[in-house]
This record gives C-alpha cells, sequence and structure tokens, in this order.
C-alpha cells in the first residue's frame, strides 16, 4: 500500500464544517461564562510564551549550527544536537497554536505542516544537498523542518565522528543545514512579531463560539494537535492507519527521542485542557469553561481520569529502548498507550464539542 507523506499536524482541515456537527447556537454554552477573559489569559500566559520561548531556542540552534558548520568538530556537533533537542522540546508546547499568523494564508501551509512535517523524505533531502538547491519555498515541505535538521545532525548508529566527516567533506550540507534552519527561524518569528502587534487584540475580541471564532480555532487545534499525538506519533509506526506497522516513521526517528516528546506534546495538551502554564501555575481554562455548563463537571472528571490513564500507559512504555525499536520488538505496551489515547478522543473531541456548542472543523481520517 502507498504511503502517504505524513505530516505532524496529519490531519486534513476541511474547508466547510465536517466531522461532528456541535450545537450552531452562539447560546449553546453558558452565556455566564467569559470566554474574552480566557481567551486573554491563553494568550498571555500559554501562546506568546510558548512562541517567544520557540524564537529563543530556535535563535540559539541557529548559533550552534553557524558554529559547528563553521568549525566541524564532535564537540560542536554535540552541543547542536544538544540545541536541537532544547528546540524541538519548546516546540512540542506550541504545535497546537496553528491561529491567526500561524494558520494557513496563500501558499502557506499551518506552522505545525512547514515546519514539524514528519517522516521527512531523506532521499529528496540528499538530492538537493547534492544539487546545491536550498530553496525553502517549494511544495516539498518534508525537506525541511525540524525533523530535517534532526536526520542532518544524528544517524542511527550514534557515530558522531562519520557525521562531523560528511561535513567535513561537504560545503553544500552545511549550506543546506543553516537554510532549513534560518527558515525555521524565519516562520517562527513572524509568529511572535505577529502575536507582539495587532493579532494578540484581535484573538480575544473575537470571543464567540461559531466557525472562525477565537474559541473554536483554539479547540479545534487543541483536539487536532491532541490526535497528532494518537495518529501521527504512535498511531502510523504501530500500524493503527495502516495495517501494518512501519516503526521508522516515529517522530524523531534519527535521535532517538520520539518518547521524549510525546510526554512533551501530551503534557502540552493537558495543560491546554487544564488551563495551566508550562510551569505548573493554574489559570482560567477549559476546564472552567466546562464547569460552566450543565454535564461539565462530569465531563471534566472523565477526562481527567483519562489523562491519568494516558500517562500511567506512557510511563510503561521502557526509556530503555527507542520508540522505533520497541515497536518491532515489544509492541503490547504501546498498543495499551494507543488504546488510552483513543478512549479519550470521544471525550475532548464529541462530548466536549457538544457541551461548548463548538463544532469541530477538521476530519481526522481515521473514523473517529
Amino acid at each position: 500500500m502507498k504511503i502517504h507523506k505524513i505530516l505532524l499536524n496529519l490531519i486534513v482541515v476541511s474547508v466547510g464544517v465536517t466531522g461532528f456537527i456541535a450545537c450552531d447556537s452562539e447560546k449553546s454554552s453558558s452565556d455566564s461564562f467569559d470566554r474574552k477573559t480566557m481567551l486573554q489569559v491563553y494568550a498571555d500566559s500559554l501562546i506568546v510564551p510558548a512562541f517567544t520561548d520557540l524564537q529563543t531556542k530556535t535563535n540559539a540552534l541557529q548559533t550552534a549550527a553557524t558554529t559547528f558548520v563553521t568549525t566541524p568538530t564532535t564537540d560542536n556537533l554535540t552541543t547542536l544536537q544538544q540545541a536541537w533537542e532544547t528546540a524541538f522540546i519548546s516546540w512540542q508546547y506550541a504545535n497546537a497554536y496553528n491561529i491567526g499568523p500561524a494558520d494557513e494564508e496563500g501558499t502557506r501551509r499551518k506552522l505545525s505542516e512547514e515546519i514539524g512535517i514528519f517522516p521527512i523524505n531523506t532521499s529528496s533531502v540528499e538530492s538537493k544537498i547534492s544539487a546545491g538547491n536550498t530553496s525553502m519555498t517549494d511544495v516539498t515541505r518534508d525537506t525541511r523542518g525540524f525533523l530535517t535538521v534532526e536526520y542532518l545532525i544524528f544517524n542511527l548508529q550514534n557515530d558522531n565522528t562519520s557525521i562531523v566527516t560528511q561535513y567535513q567533506n561537504s560545503t553544500s550540507r552545511g549550506n543546506y543545514l543553516q537554510a532549513v534552519i534560518t527558515n525555521l527561524k524565519s516562520q517562527i518569528d513572524g509568529v511572535v512579531t505577529a502575536w507582539a502587534g495587532n493579532y494578540k487584540t484581535t484573538f480575544v475580541t473575537n470571543d464567540g463560539i461559531k466557525v472562525g471564532s477565537s474559541m473554536s480555532a483554539l479547540y479545534n487545534n487543541f483536539v487536532q494537535s491532541y490526535e497528532t499525538i494518537k495518529n501521527g506519533k504512535v498511531g502510523l509506526p504501530l500500524g493503527k492507519m495502516v495495517d501494518k506497522a512501519y516503526p521508522e516513521k516515529v517522530e524523531a526517528y534519527y535521535s532517538g527521542k520520539s518518547l521524549e516528546m510525546i510526554k512533551h506534546h501530551l503534557k502540552a495538551m493537558e495543560n491546554i485542557w487544564q488551563g495551566r502554564t508550562k510551569n505548573g501555575t493554574d489559570i482560567i481554562g477549559f476546564k472552567e469553561y466546562l464547569t460552566s455548563v450543565d454535564g461539565g463537571n462530569a465531563l471534566n472528571t472523565t477526562i481527567e481520569s483519562q489523562f491519568t490513564a494516558i500517562n500511567n500507559a506512557l510511563t510503561a512504555v521502557s526509556t530503555n529502548a527507542t520508540l522505533a525499536s520497541q515497536i518491532k520488538t515489544n509492541p503490547a505496551p504501546i498498543e495499551t498507550l494507543y488504546t488510552e489515547l483513543q478512549k479519550n478522543v470521544a471525550h475532548i473531541k464529541s462530548e466536549m464539542a457538544v457541551l461548548l456548542g463548538i463544532s469541530i472543523t477538521f476530519t481526522s481520517g481515521d473514523g473517529d
């Protein structure tokens, strides 16, 4: 079976309202809840800090890459690898905010598709390097982004000496690495600049729940990002999407950091639902929003319990081997993780949409 290229944002956005359609009235959720305040708090405490931190970490990544390309040594490569890991962890906390300046516009796709696509097309990457082609504006998004950087600075053998040799022998390889990171920085800088400008006011004041509102965009991006964990980071490599396991299609395959990134991504999802900052400070969030509607308390309890079950299942997956290798040799704990992730989809996607009166505006393509 031909495998279509999987994006980090795996799920295809519908032009119209598809999937489950929730109530169509602005009054279908509690009018007593202050959505504007919630949007303001999310912007100030979650979204802007996530992108600002990502910008800082990406700047450090660019600096480390410049040093390594100029002086390719194993020490400089190790520093670059650490900078990539730090930046990519930061991305796990920003990838759910494909809103406004991070959304599609013209030929640009959502930020998660522009810089977070996986698996990458390694043969196309190598072809571009051989041709000296550093274009970052073509449609081959699977030749750029964070996971392309990973491929260029890690290998499955953990042999940094051979990686250094590649850069010592190829100016084009260093040029391509720097071009990919420059594009990353440009994409992220644009989002940070827009939020620091007028967009935050636009986001906060558009406080309805209909399609096109900020609350609808925030909620739908949250659900989509959660499904990326289930479908893209666990389901696809495990064989749940195409009836065959593809361990090599895990996120962060070459660095072996797949499990680490899933843990951070899941924490980011809990933070969005709970209304909690990265450092653990409680803020007003979807949990409080649910409490304001009939049936919300019971659903909150169910969702919280299921997040606990998911975290327990994730903890049961060994950290002594990579996710890719365990899919081959010991898939049972990963099967359990997928099952627990699947259970929560009905709660946060269908039931939550009904209670809040927010329409689901995307299709996951997996039958959910």
